[in-house]
């Protein structure tokens, strides 16, 4: 009860001070929202949900090397709905949701926990990383040194072995079965592959809003920048406030106040529409019956050679 209320005591000391930040800023943040052109929001709109599916993919890859290779769709019904309980206080909200809908669909539990845990570990070893290559020269960064020295501890951390044995002391201490198989170098290396492309995508969405075409290296990060640290502040559901906080701190000197702050409010606005449209797709696509039912339902579900996880050529379903 008590860390509750601490969550929530923090998420509204943060979101206290973004409101004085637009209160003391008030006619520059507004005007400078006035000035963001619909296509310019649409676009940033459009480029994080395409962030997002390559993130899924990421995410997808991980669950597949632990043993539950899932179609697209149905990784996306786990994902993107179980996400969704990341806006309640309390970080066990989102994997607890996920857990359950992997258990539907066939990934137990404790392997539905290390592919959110995987996945976390990667986009933010990638994020830190692009945040560190784009703003070098930002005075925010070098402000901000000690999150560089999470970087080769992520490096090291993001070894197959490591990462397996990590998890599996993590589950032993939860009193849990621990994984029966390390996750393979190539899944690592693919999922971050993925996560890079996302992080390139989600960008686009900075560089949009901020409406200066020669800022795109420092745009994207500023959001990689800002988005890891309302990741290590885990006791504010989703970093409101906080990574708002740390985009206009990258870009408020390049921009100015108001026009940096008019960005974090449309981005987070942006981010939370396509939360909810991408969550809503995932339910209603997931809810289909696969190529694979209609077969079997078709056809008889005898046969051993097909799977619900499996198309007719016996390879993933995309």
């Amino acid at each position: 009860m008590f860390r509750r209320l601490l969550r929530i005591v923090l998420a509204l000391v943060a979101l206290g001070f973004l409101g004085y930040g637009l209160a003391a800023n008030w006619a520059d943040t507004t005007a400078a929202v006035a000035e963001i052109p619909l296509w310019a929001v649409a676009g940033a709109f459009a480029a994080v949900l395409l962030g997002q599916f390559c993130m899924l993919l990421a995410w997808r890859q991980v669950l597949a090397g632990l043993g539950s290779p899932l179609p697209v769709r149905t990784a996306g019904r786990i994902m993107f709905v179980g996400q969704m309980g990341k806006y309640i206080p309390g970080a066990i909200w989102a994997y607890a949701a996920m857990m359950d809908l992997g258990r539907d669909h066939g990934s137990p539990p404790r392997r539905t926990f290390a592919c959110i845990s995987l996945a976390l570990v990667i986009n933010l070893g990638v994020g830190i990383a692009i945040a560190a290559a784009t703003l070098a020269t930002q005075e925010v960064v070098r402000q901000a040194w000690y999150l560089l020295l999470l970087l080769p501890v992520i490096a090291v951390c993001m070894h197959p072995k490591i990462l397996t044995w990590g998890l599996n002391l993590a589950l032993r201490l939860a009193r849990r079965d621990t994984l029966d198989s390390v996750l393979p170098g190539r899944t690592v290396l693919v999922a971050a592959a993925w996560t890079v492309l996302g992080w390139l995508v989600y960008g686009l969405h900075t560089w949009m809003l901020a409406g200066r075409w020669d800022l795109y290296v420092i745009a994207t990060g500023a959001y990689a920048f800002a988005w890891s640290t309302g990741l290590l502040a885990f006791l504010v559901p989703a970093g409101v406030g906080v990574r708002e906080g740390a985009l206009v701190l990258v870009l408020h000197p390049i921009l100015g106040t108001g026009p940096a702050l008019a960005v974090a409010v449309v981005s987070r606005l942006v981010f939370t529409l396509a939360d909810v449209t991408a969550a809503g797709l995932a339910f209603l696509l997931g809810r289909q019956p696969s190529r694979v039912a209609v077969y079997e339902a078709q056809n008889g579900s005898g046969s051993t050679a097909l799977t619900p996880d499996r198309n007719l050529s016996g390879s993933p379903e995309a």
